[in-house]
């Protein structure tokens, strides 16, 4: 079961997709999309994680300036980078903090919730785990985390990062300085996909790749079920 929810916080409220398993009390797991909005592809990641038993829940993240946008990786490149530019990220991660909180207290909810988040998801995955509490996160391909390893010492709860090694927005050294800054960190693993592009698990991507994205997902929802379990 799905539906459109209204987070409400003191700077405005913003849209949610809610996605229900069939069985509940179910611990959250907050989604973080693209920079294509709520779109089919996020839609369709919420609703496998609640095939898997979590309640998913997609903010919009881009409500402070197109509220409810939804563009395609196909023809909308433009309007996606316009907004990834313009975002701010310091009001994103409140945004989503608020999120974590009306995840806490869904009704349905355990009280157990988790992060993660694809591309500017990934990122802004990265940078809430640092900056507030998450009981547990995962991040897909963040672009630009190698900006932010200053931040890596606030990584204190289990997180793990899925990236292809061909990934064209993070480059070879940038990965190689992402797994530096979090070496040793208990409860932190870094997933290399060999021959992977960027948005290697993006449904009907151009650059998917089934079997890596079976296996980050099959991943993710195996530590989903480990660390958020009650």
């Amino acid at each position: 079961m799905s539906e459109m929810l209204t987070i409400t916080t003191p700077d405005g409220s913003f849209s949610a997709y809610v996605a229900r398993p069939a069985t509940l009390p179910a611990p959250v797991v907050v989604v973080l999309q693209e920079v294509f909005g709520i779109n089919a592809d996020m839609r369709k990641s919420s609703d496998e994680l609640a095939e898997a038993g979590f309640i998913a829940i997609c903010p919009d993240l881009f409500w402070r300036q197109a509220p409810n946008i939804e563009l395609s990786d196909k023809t909308d490149w433009d309007r996606a980078f316009a907004l990834y530019q313009a975002y701010d990220i310091d009001k994103g991660v409140k945004d989503i903090e608020a999120t974590l909180e009306f995840g806490r207290t869904l009704s349905g909810s355990t009280g157990k919730v988790g992060l993660t988040g694809f591309c500017l998801g990934g990122l802004m995955t990265y940078l809430t785990t640092a900056r507030s509490h998450v009981d547990a996160s995962v991040s897909y391909y963040g672009g630009r985390t190698e900006e932010f390893l200053a931040e890596a010492p606030g990584i204190k709860t289990p997180w793990i990062m899925h990236v292809g090694d061909e990934d064209e927005y993070i480059s070879k050294p940038a990965q190689a300085a992402i797994k530096a800054a979090l070496a040793g960190k208990p409860g932190v693993e870094i997933y290399t996909y060999a021959g992977c592009a960027h948005a290697f698990t993006r449904h009907d991507g151009t650059r998917y790749d089934a079997a890596a994205a079976a296996m980050a997902n099959k991943r993710t929802v195996d530590f989903f079920h480990t660390q958020l379990a009650a």
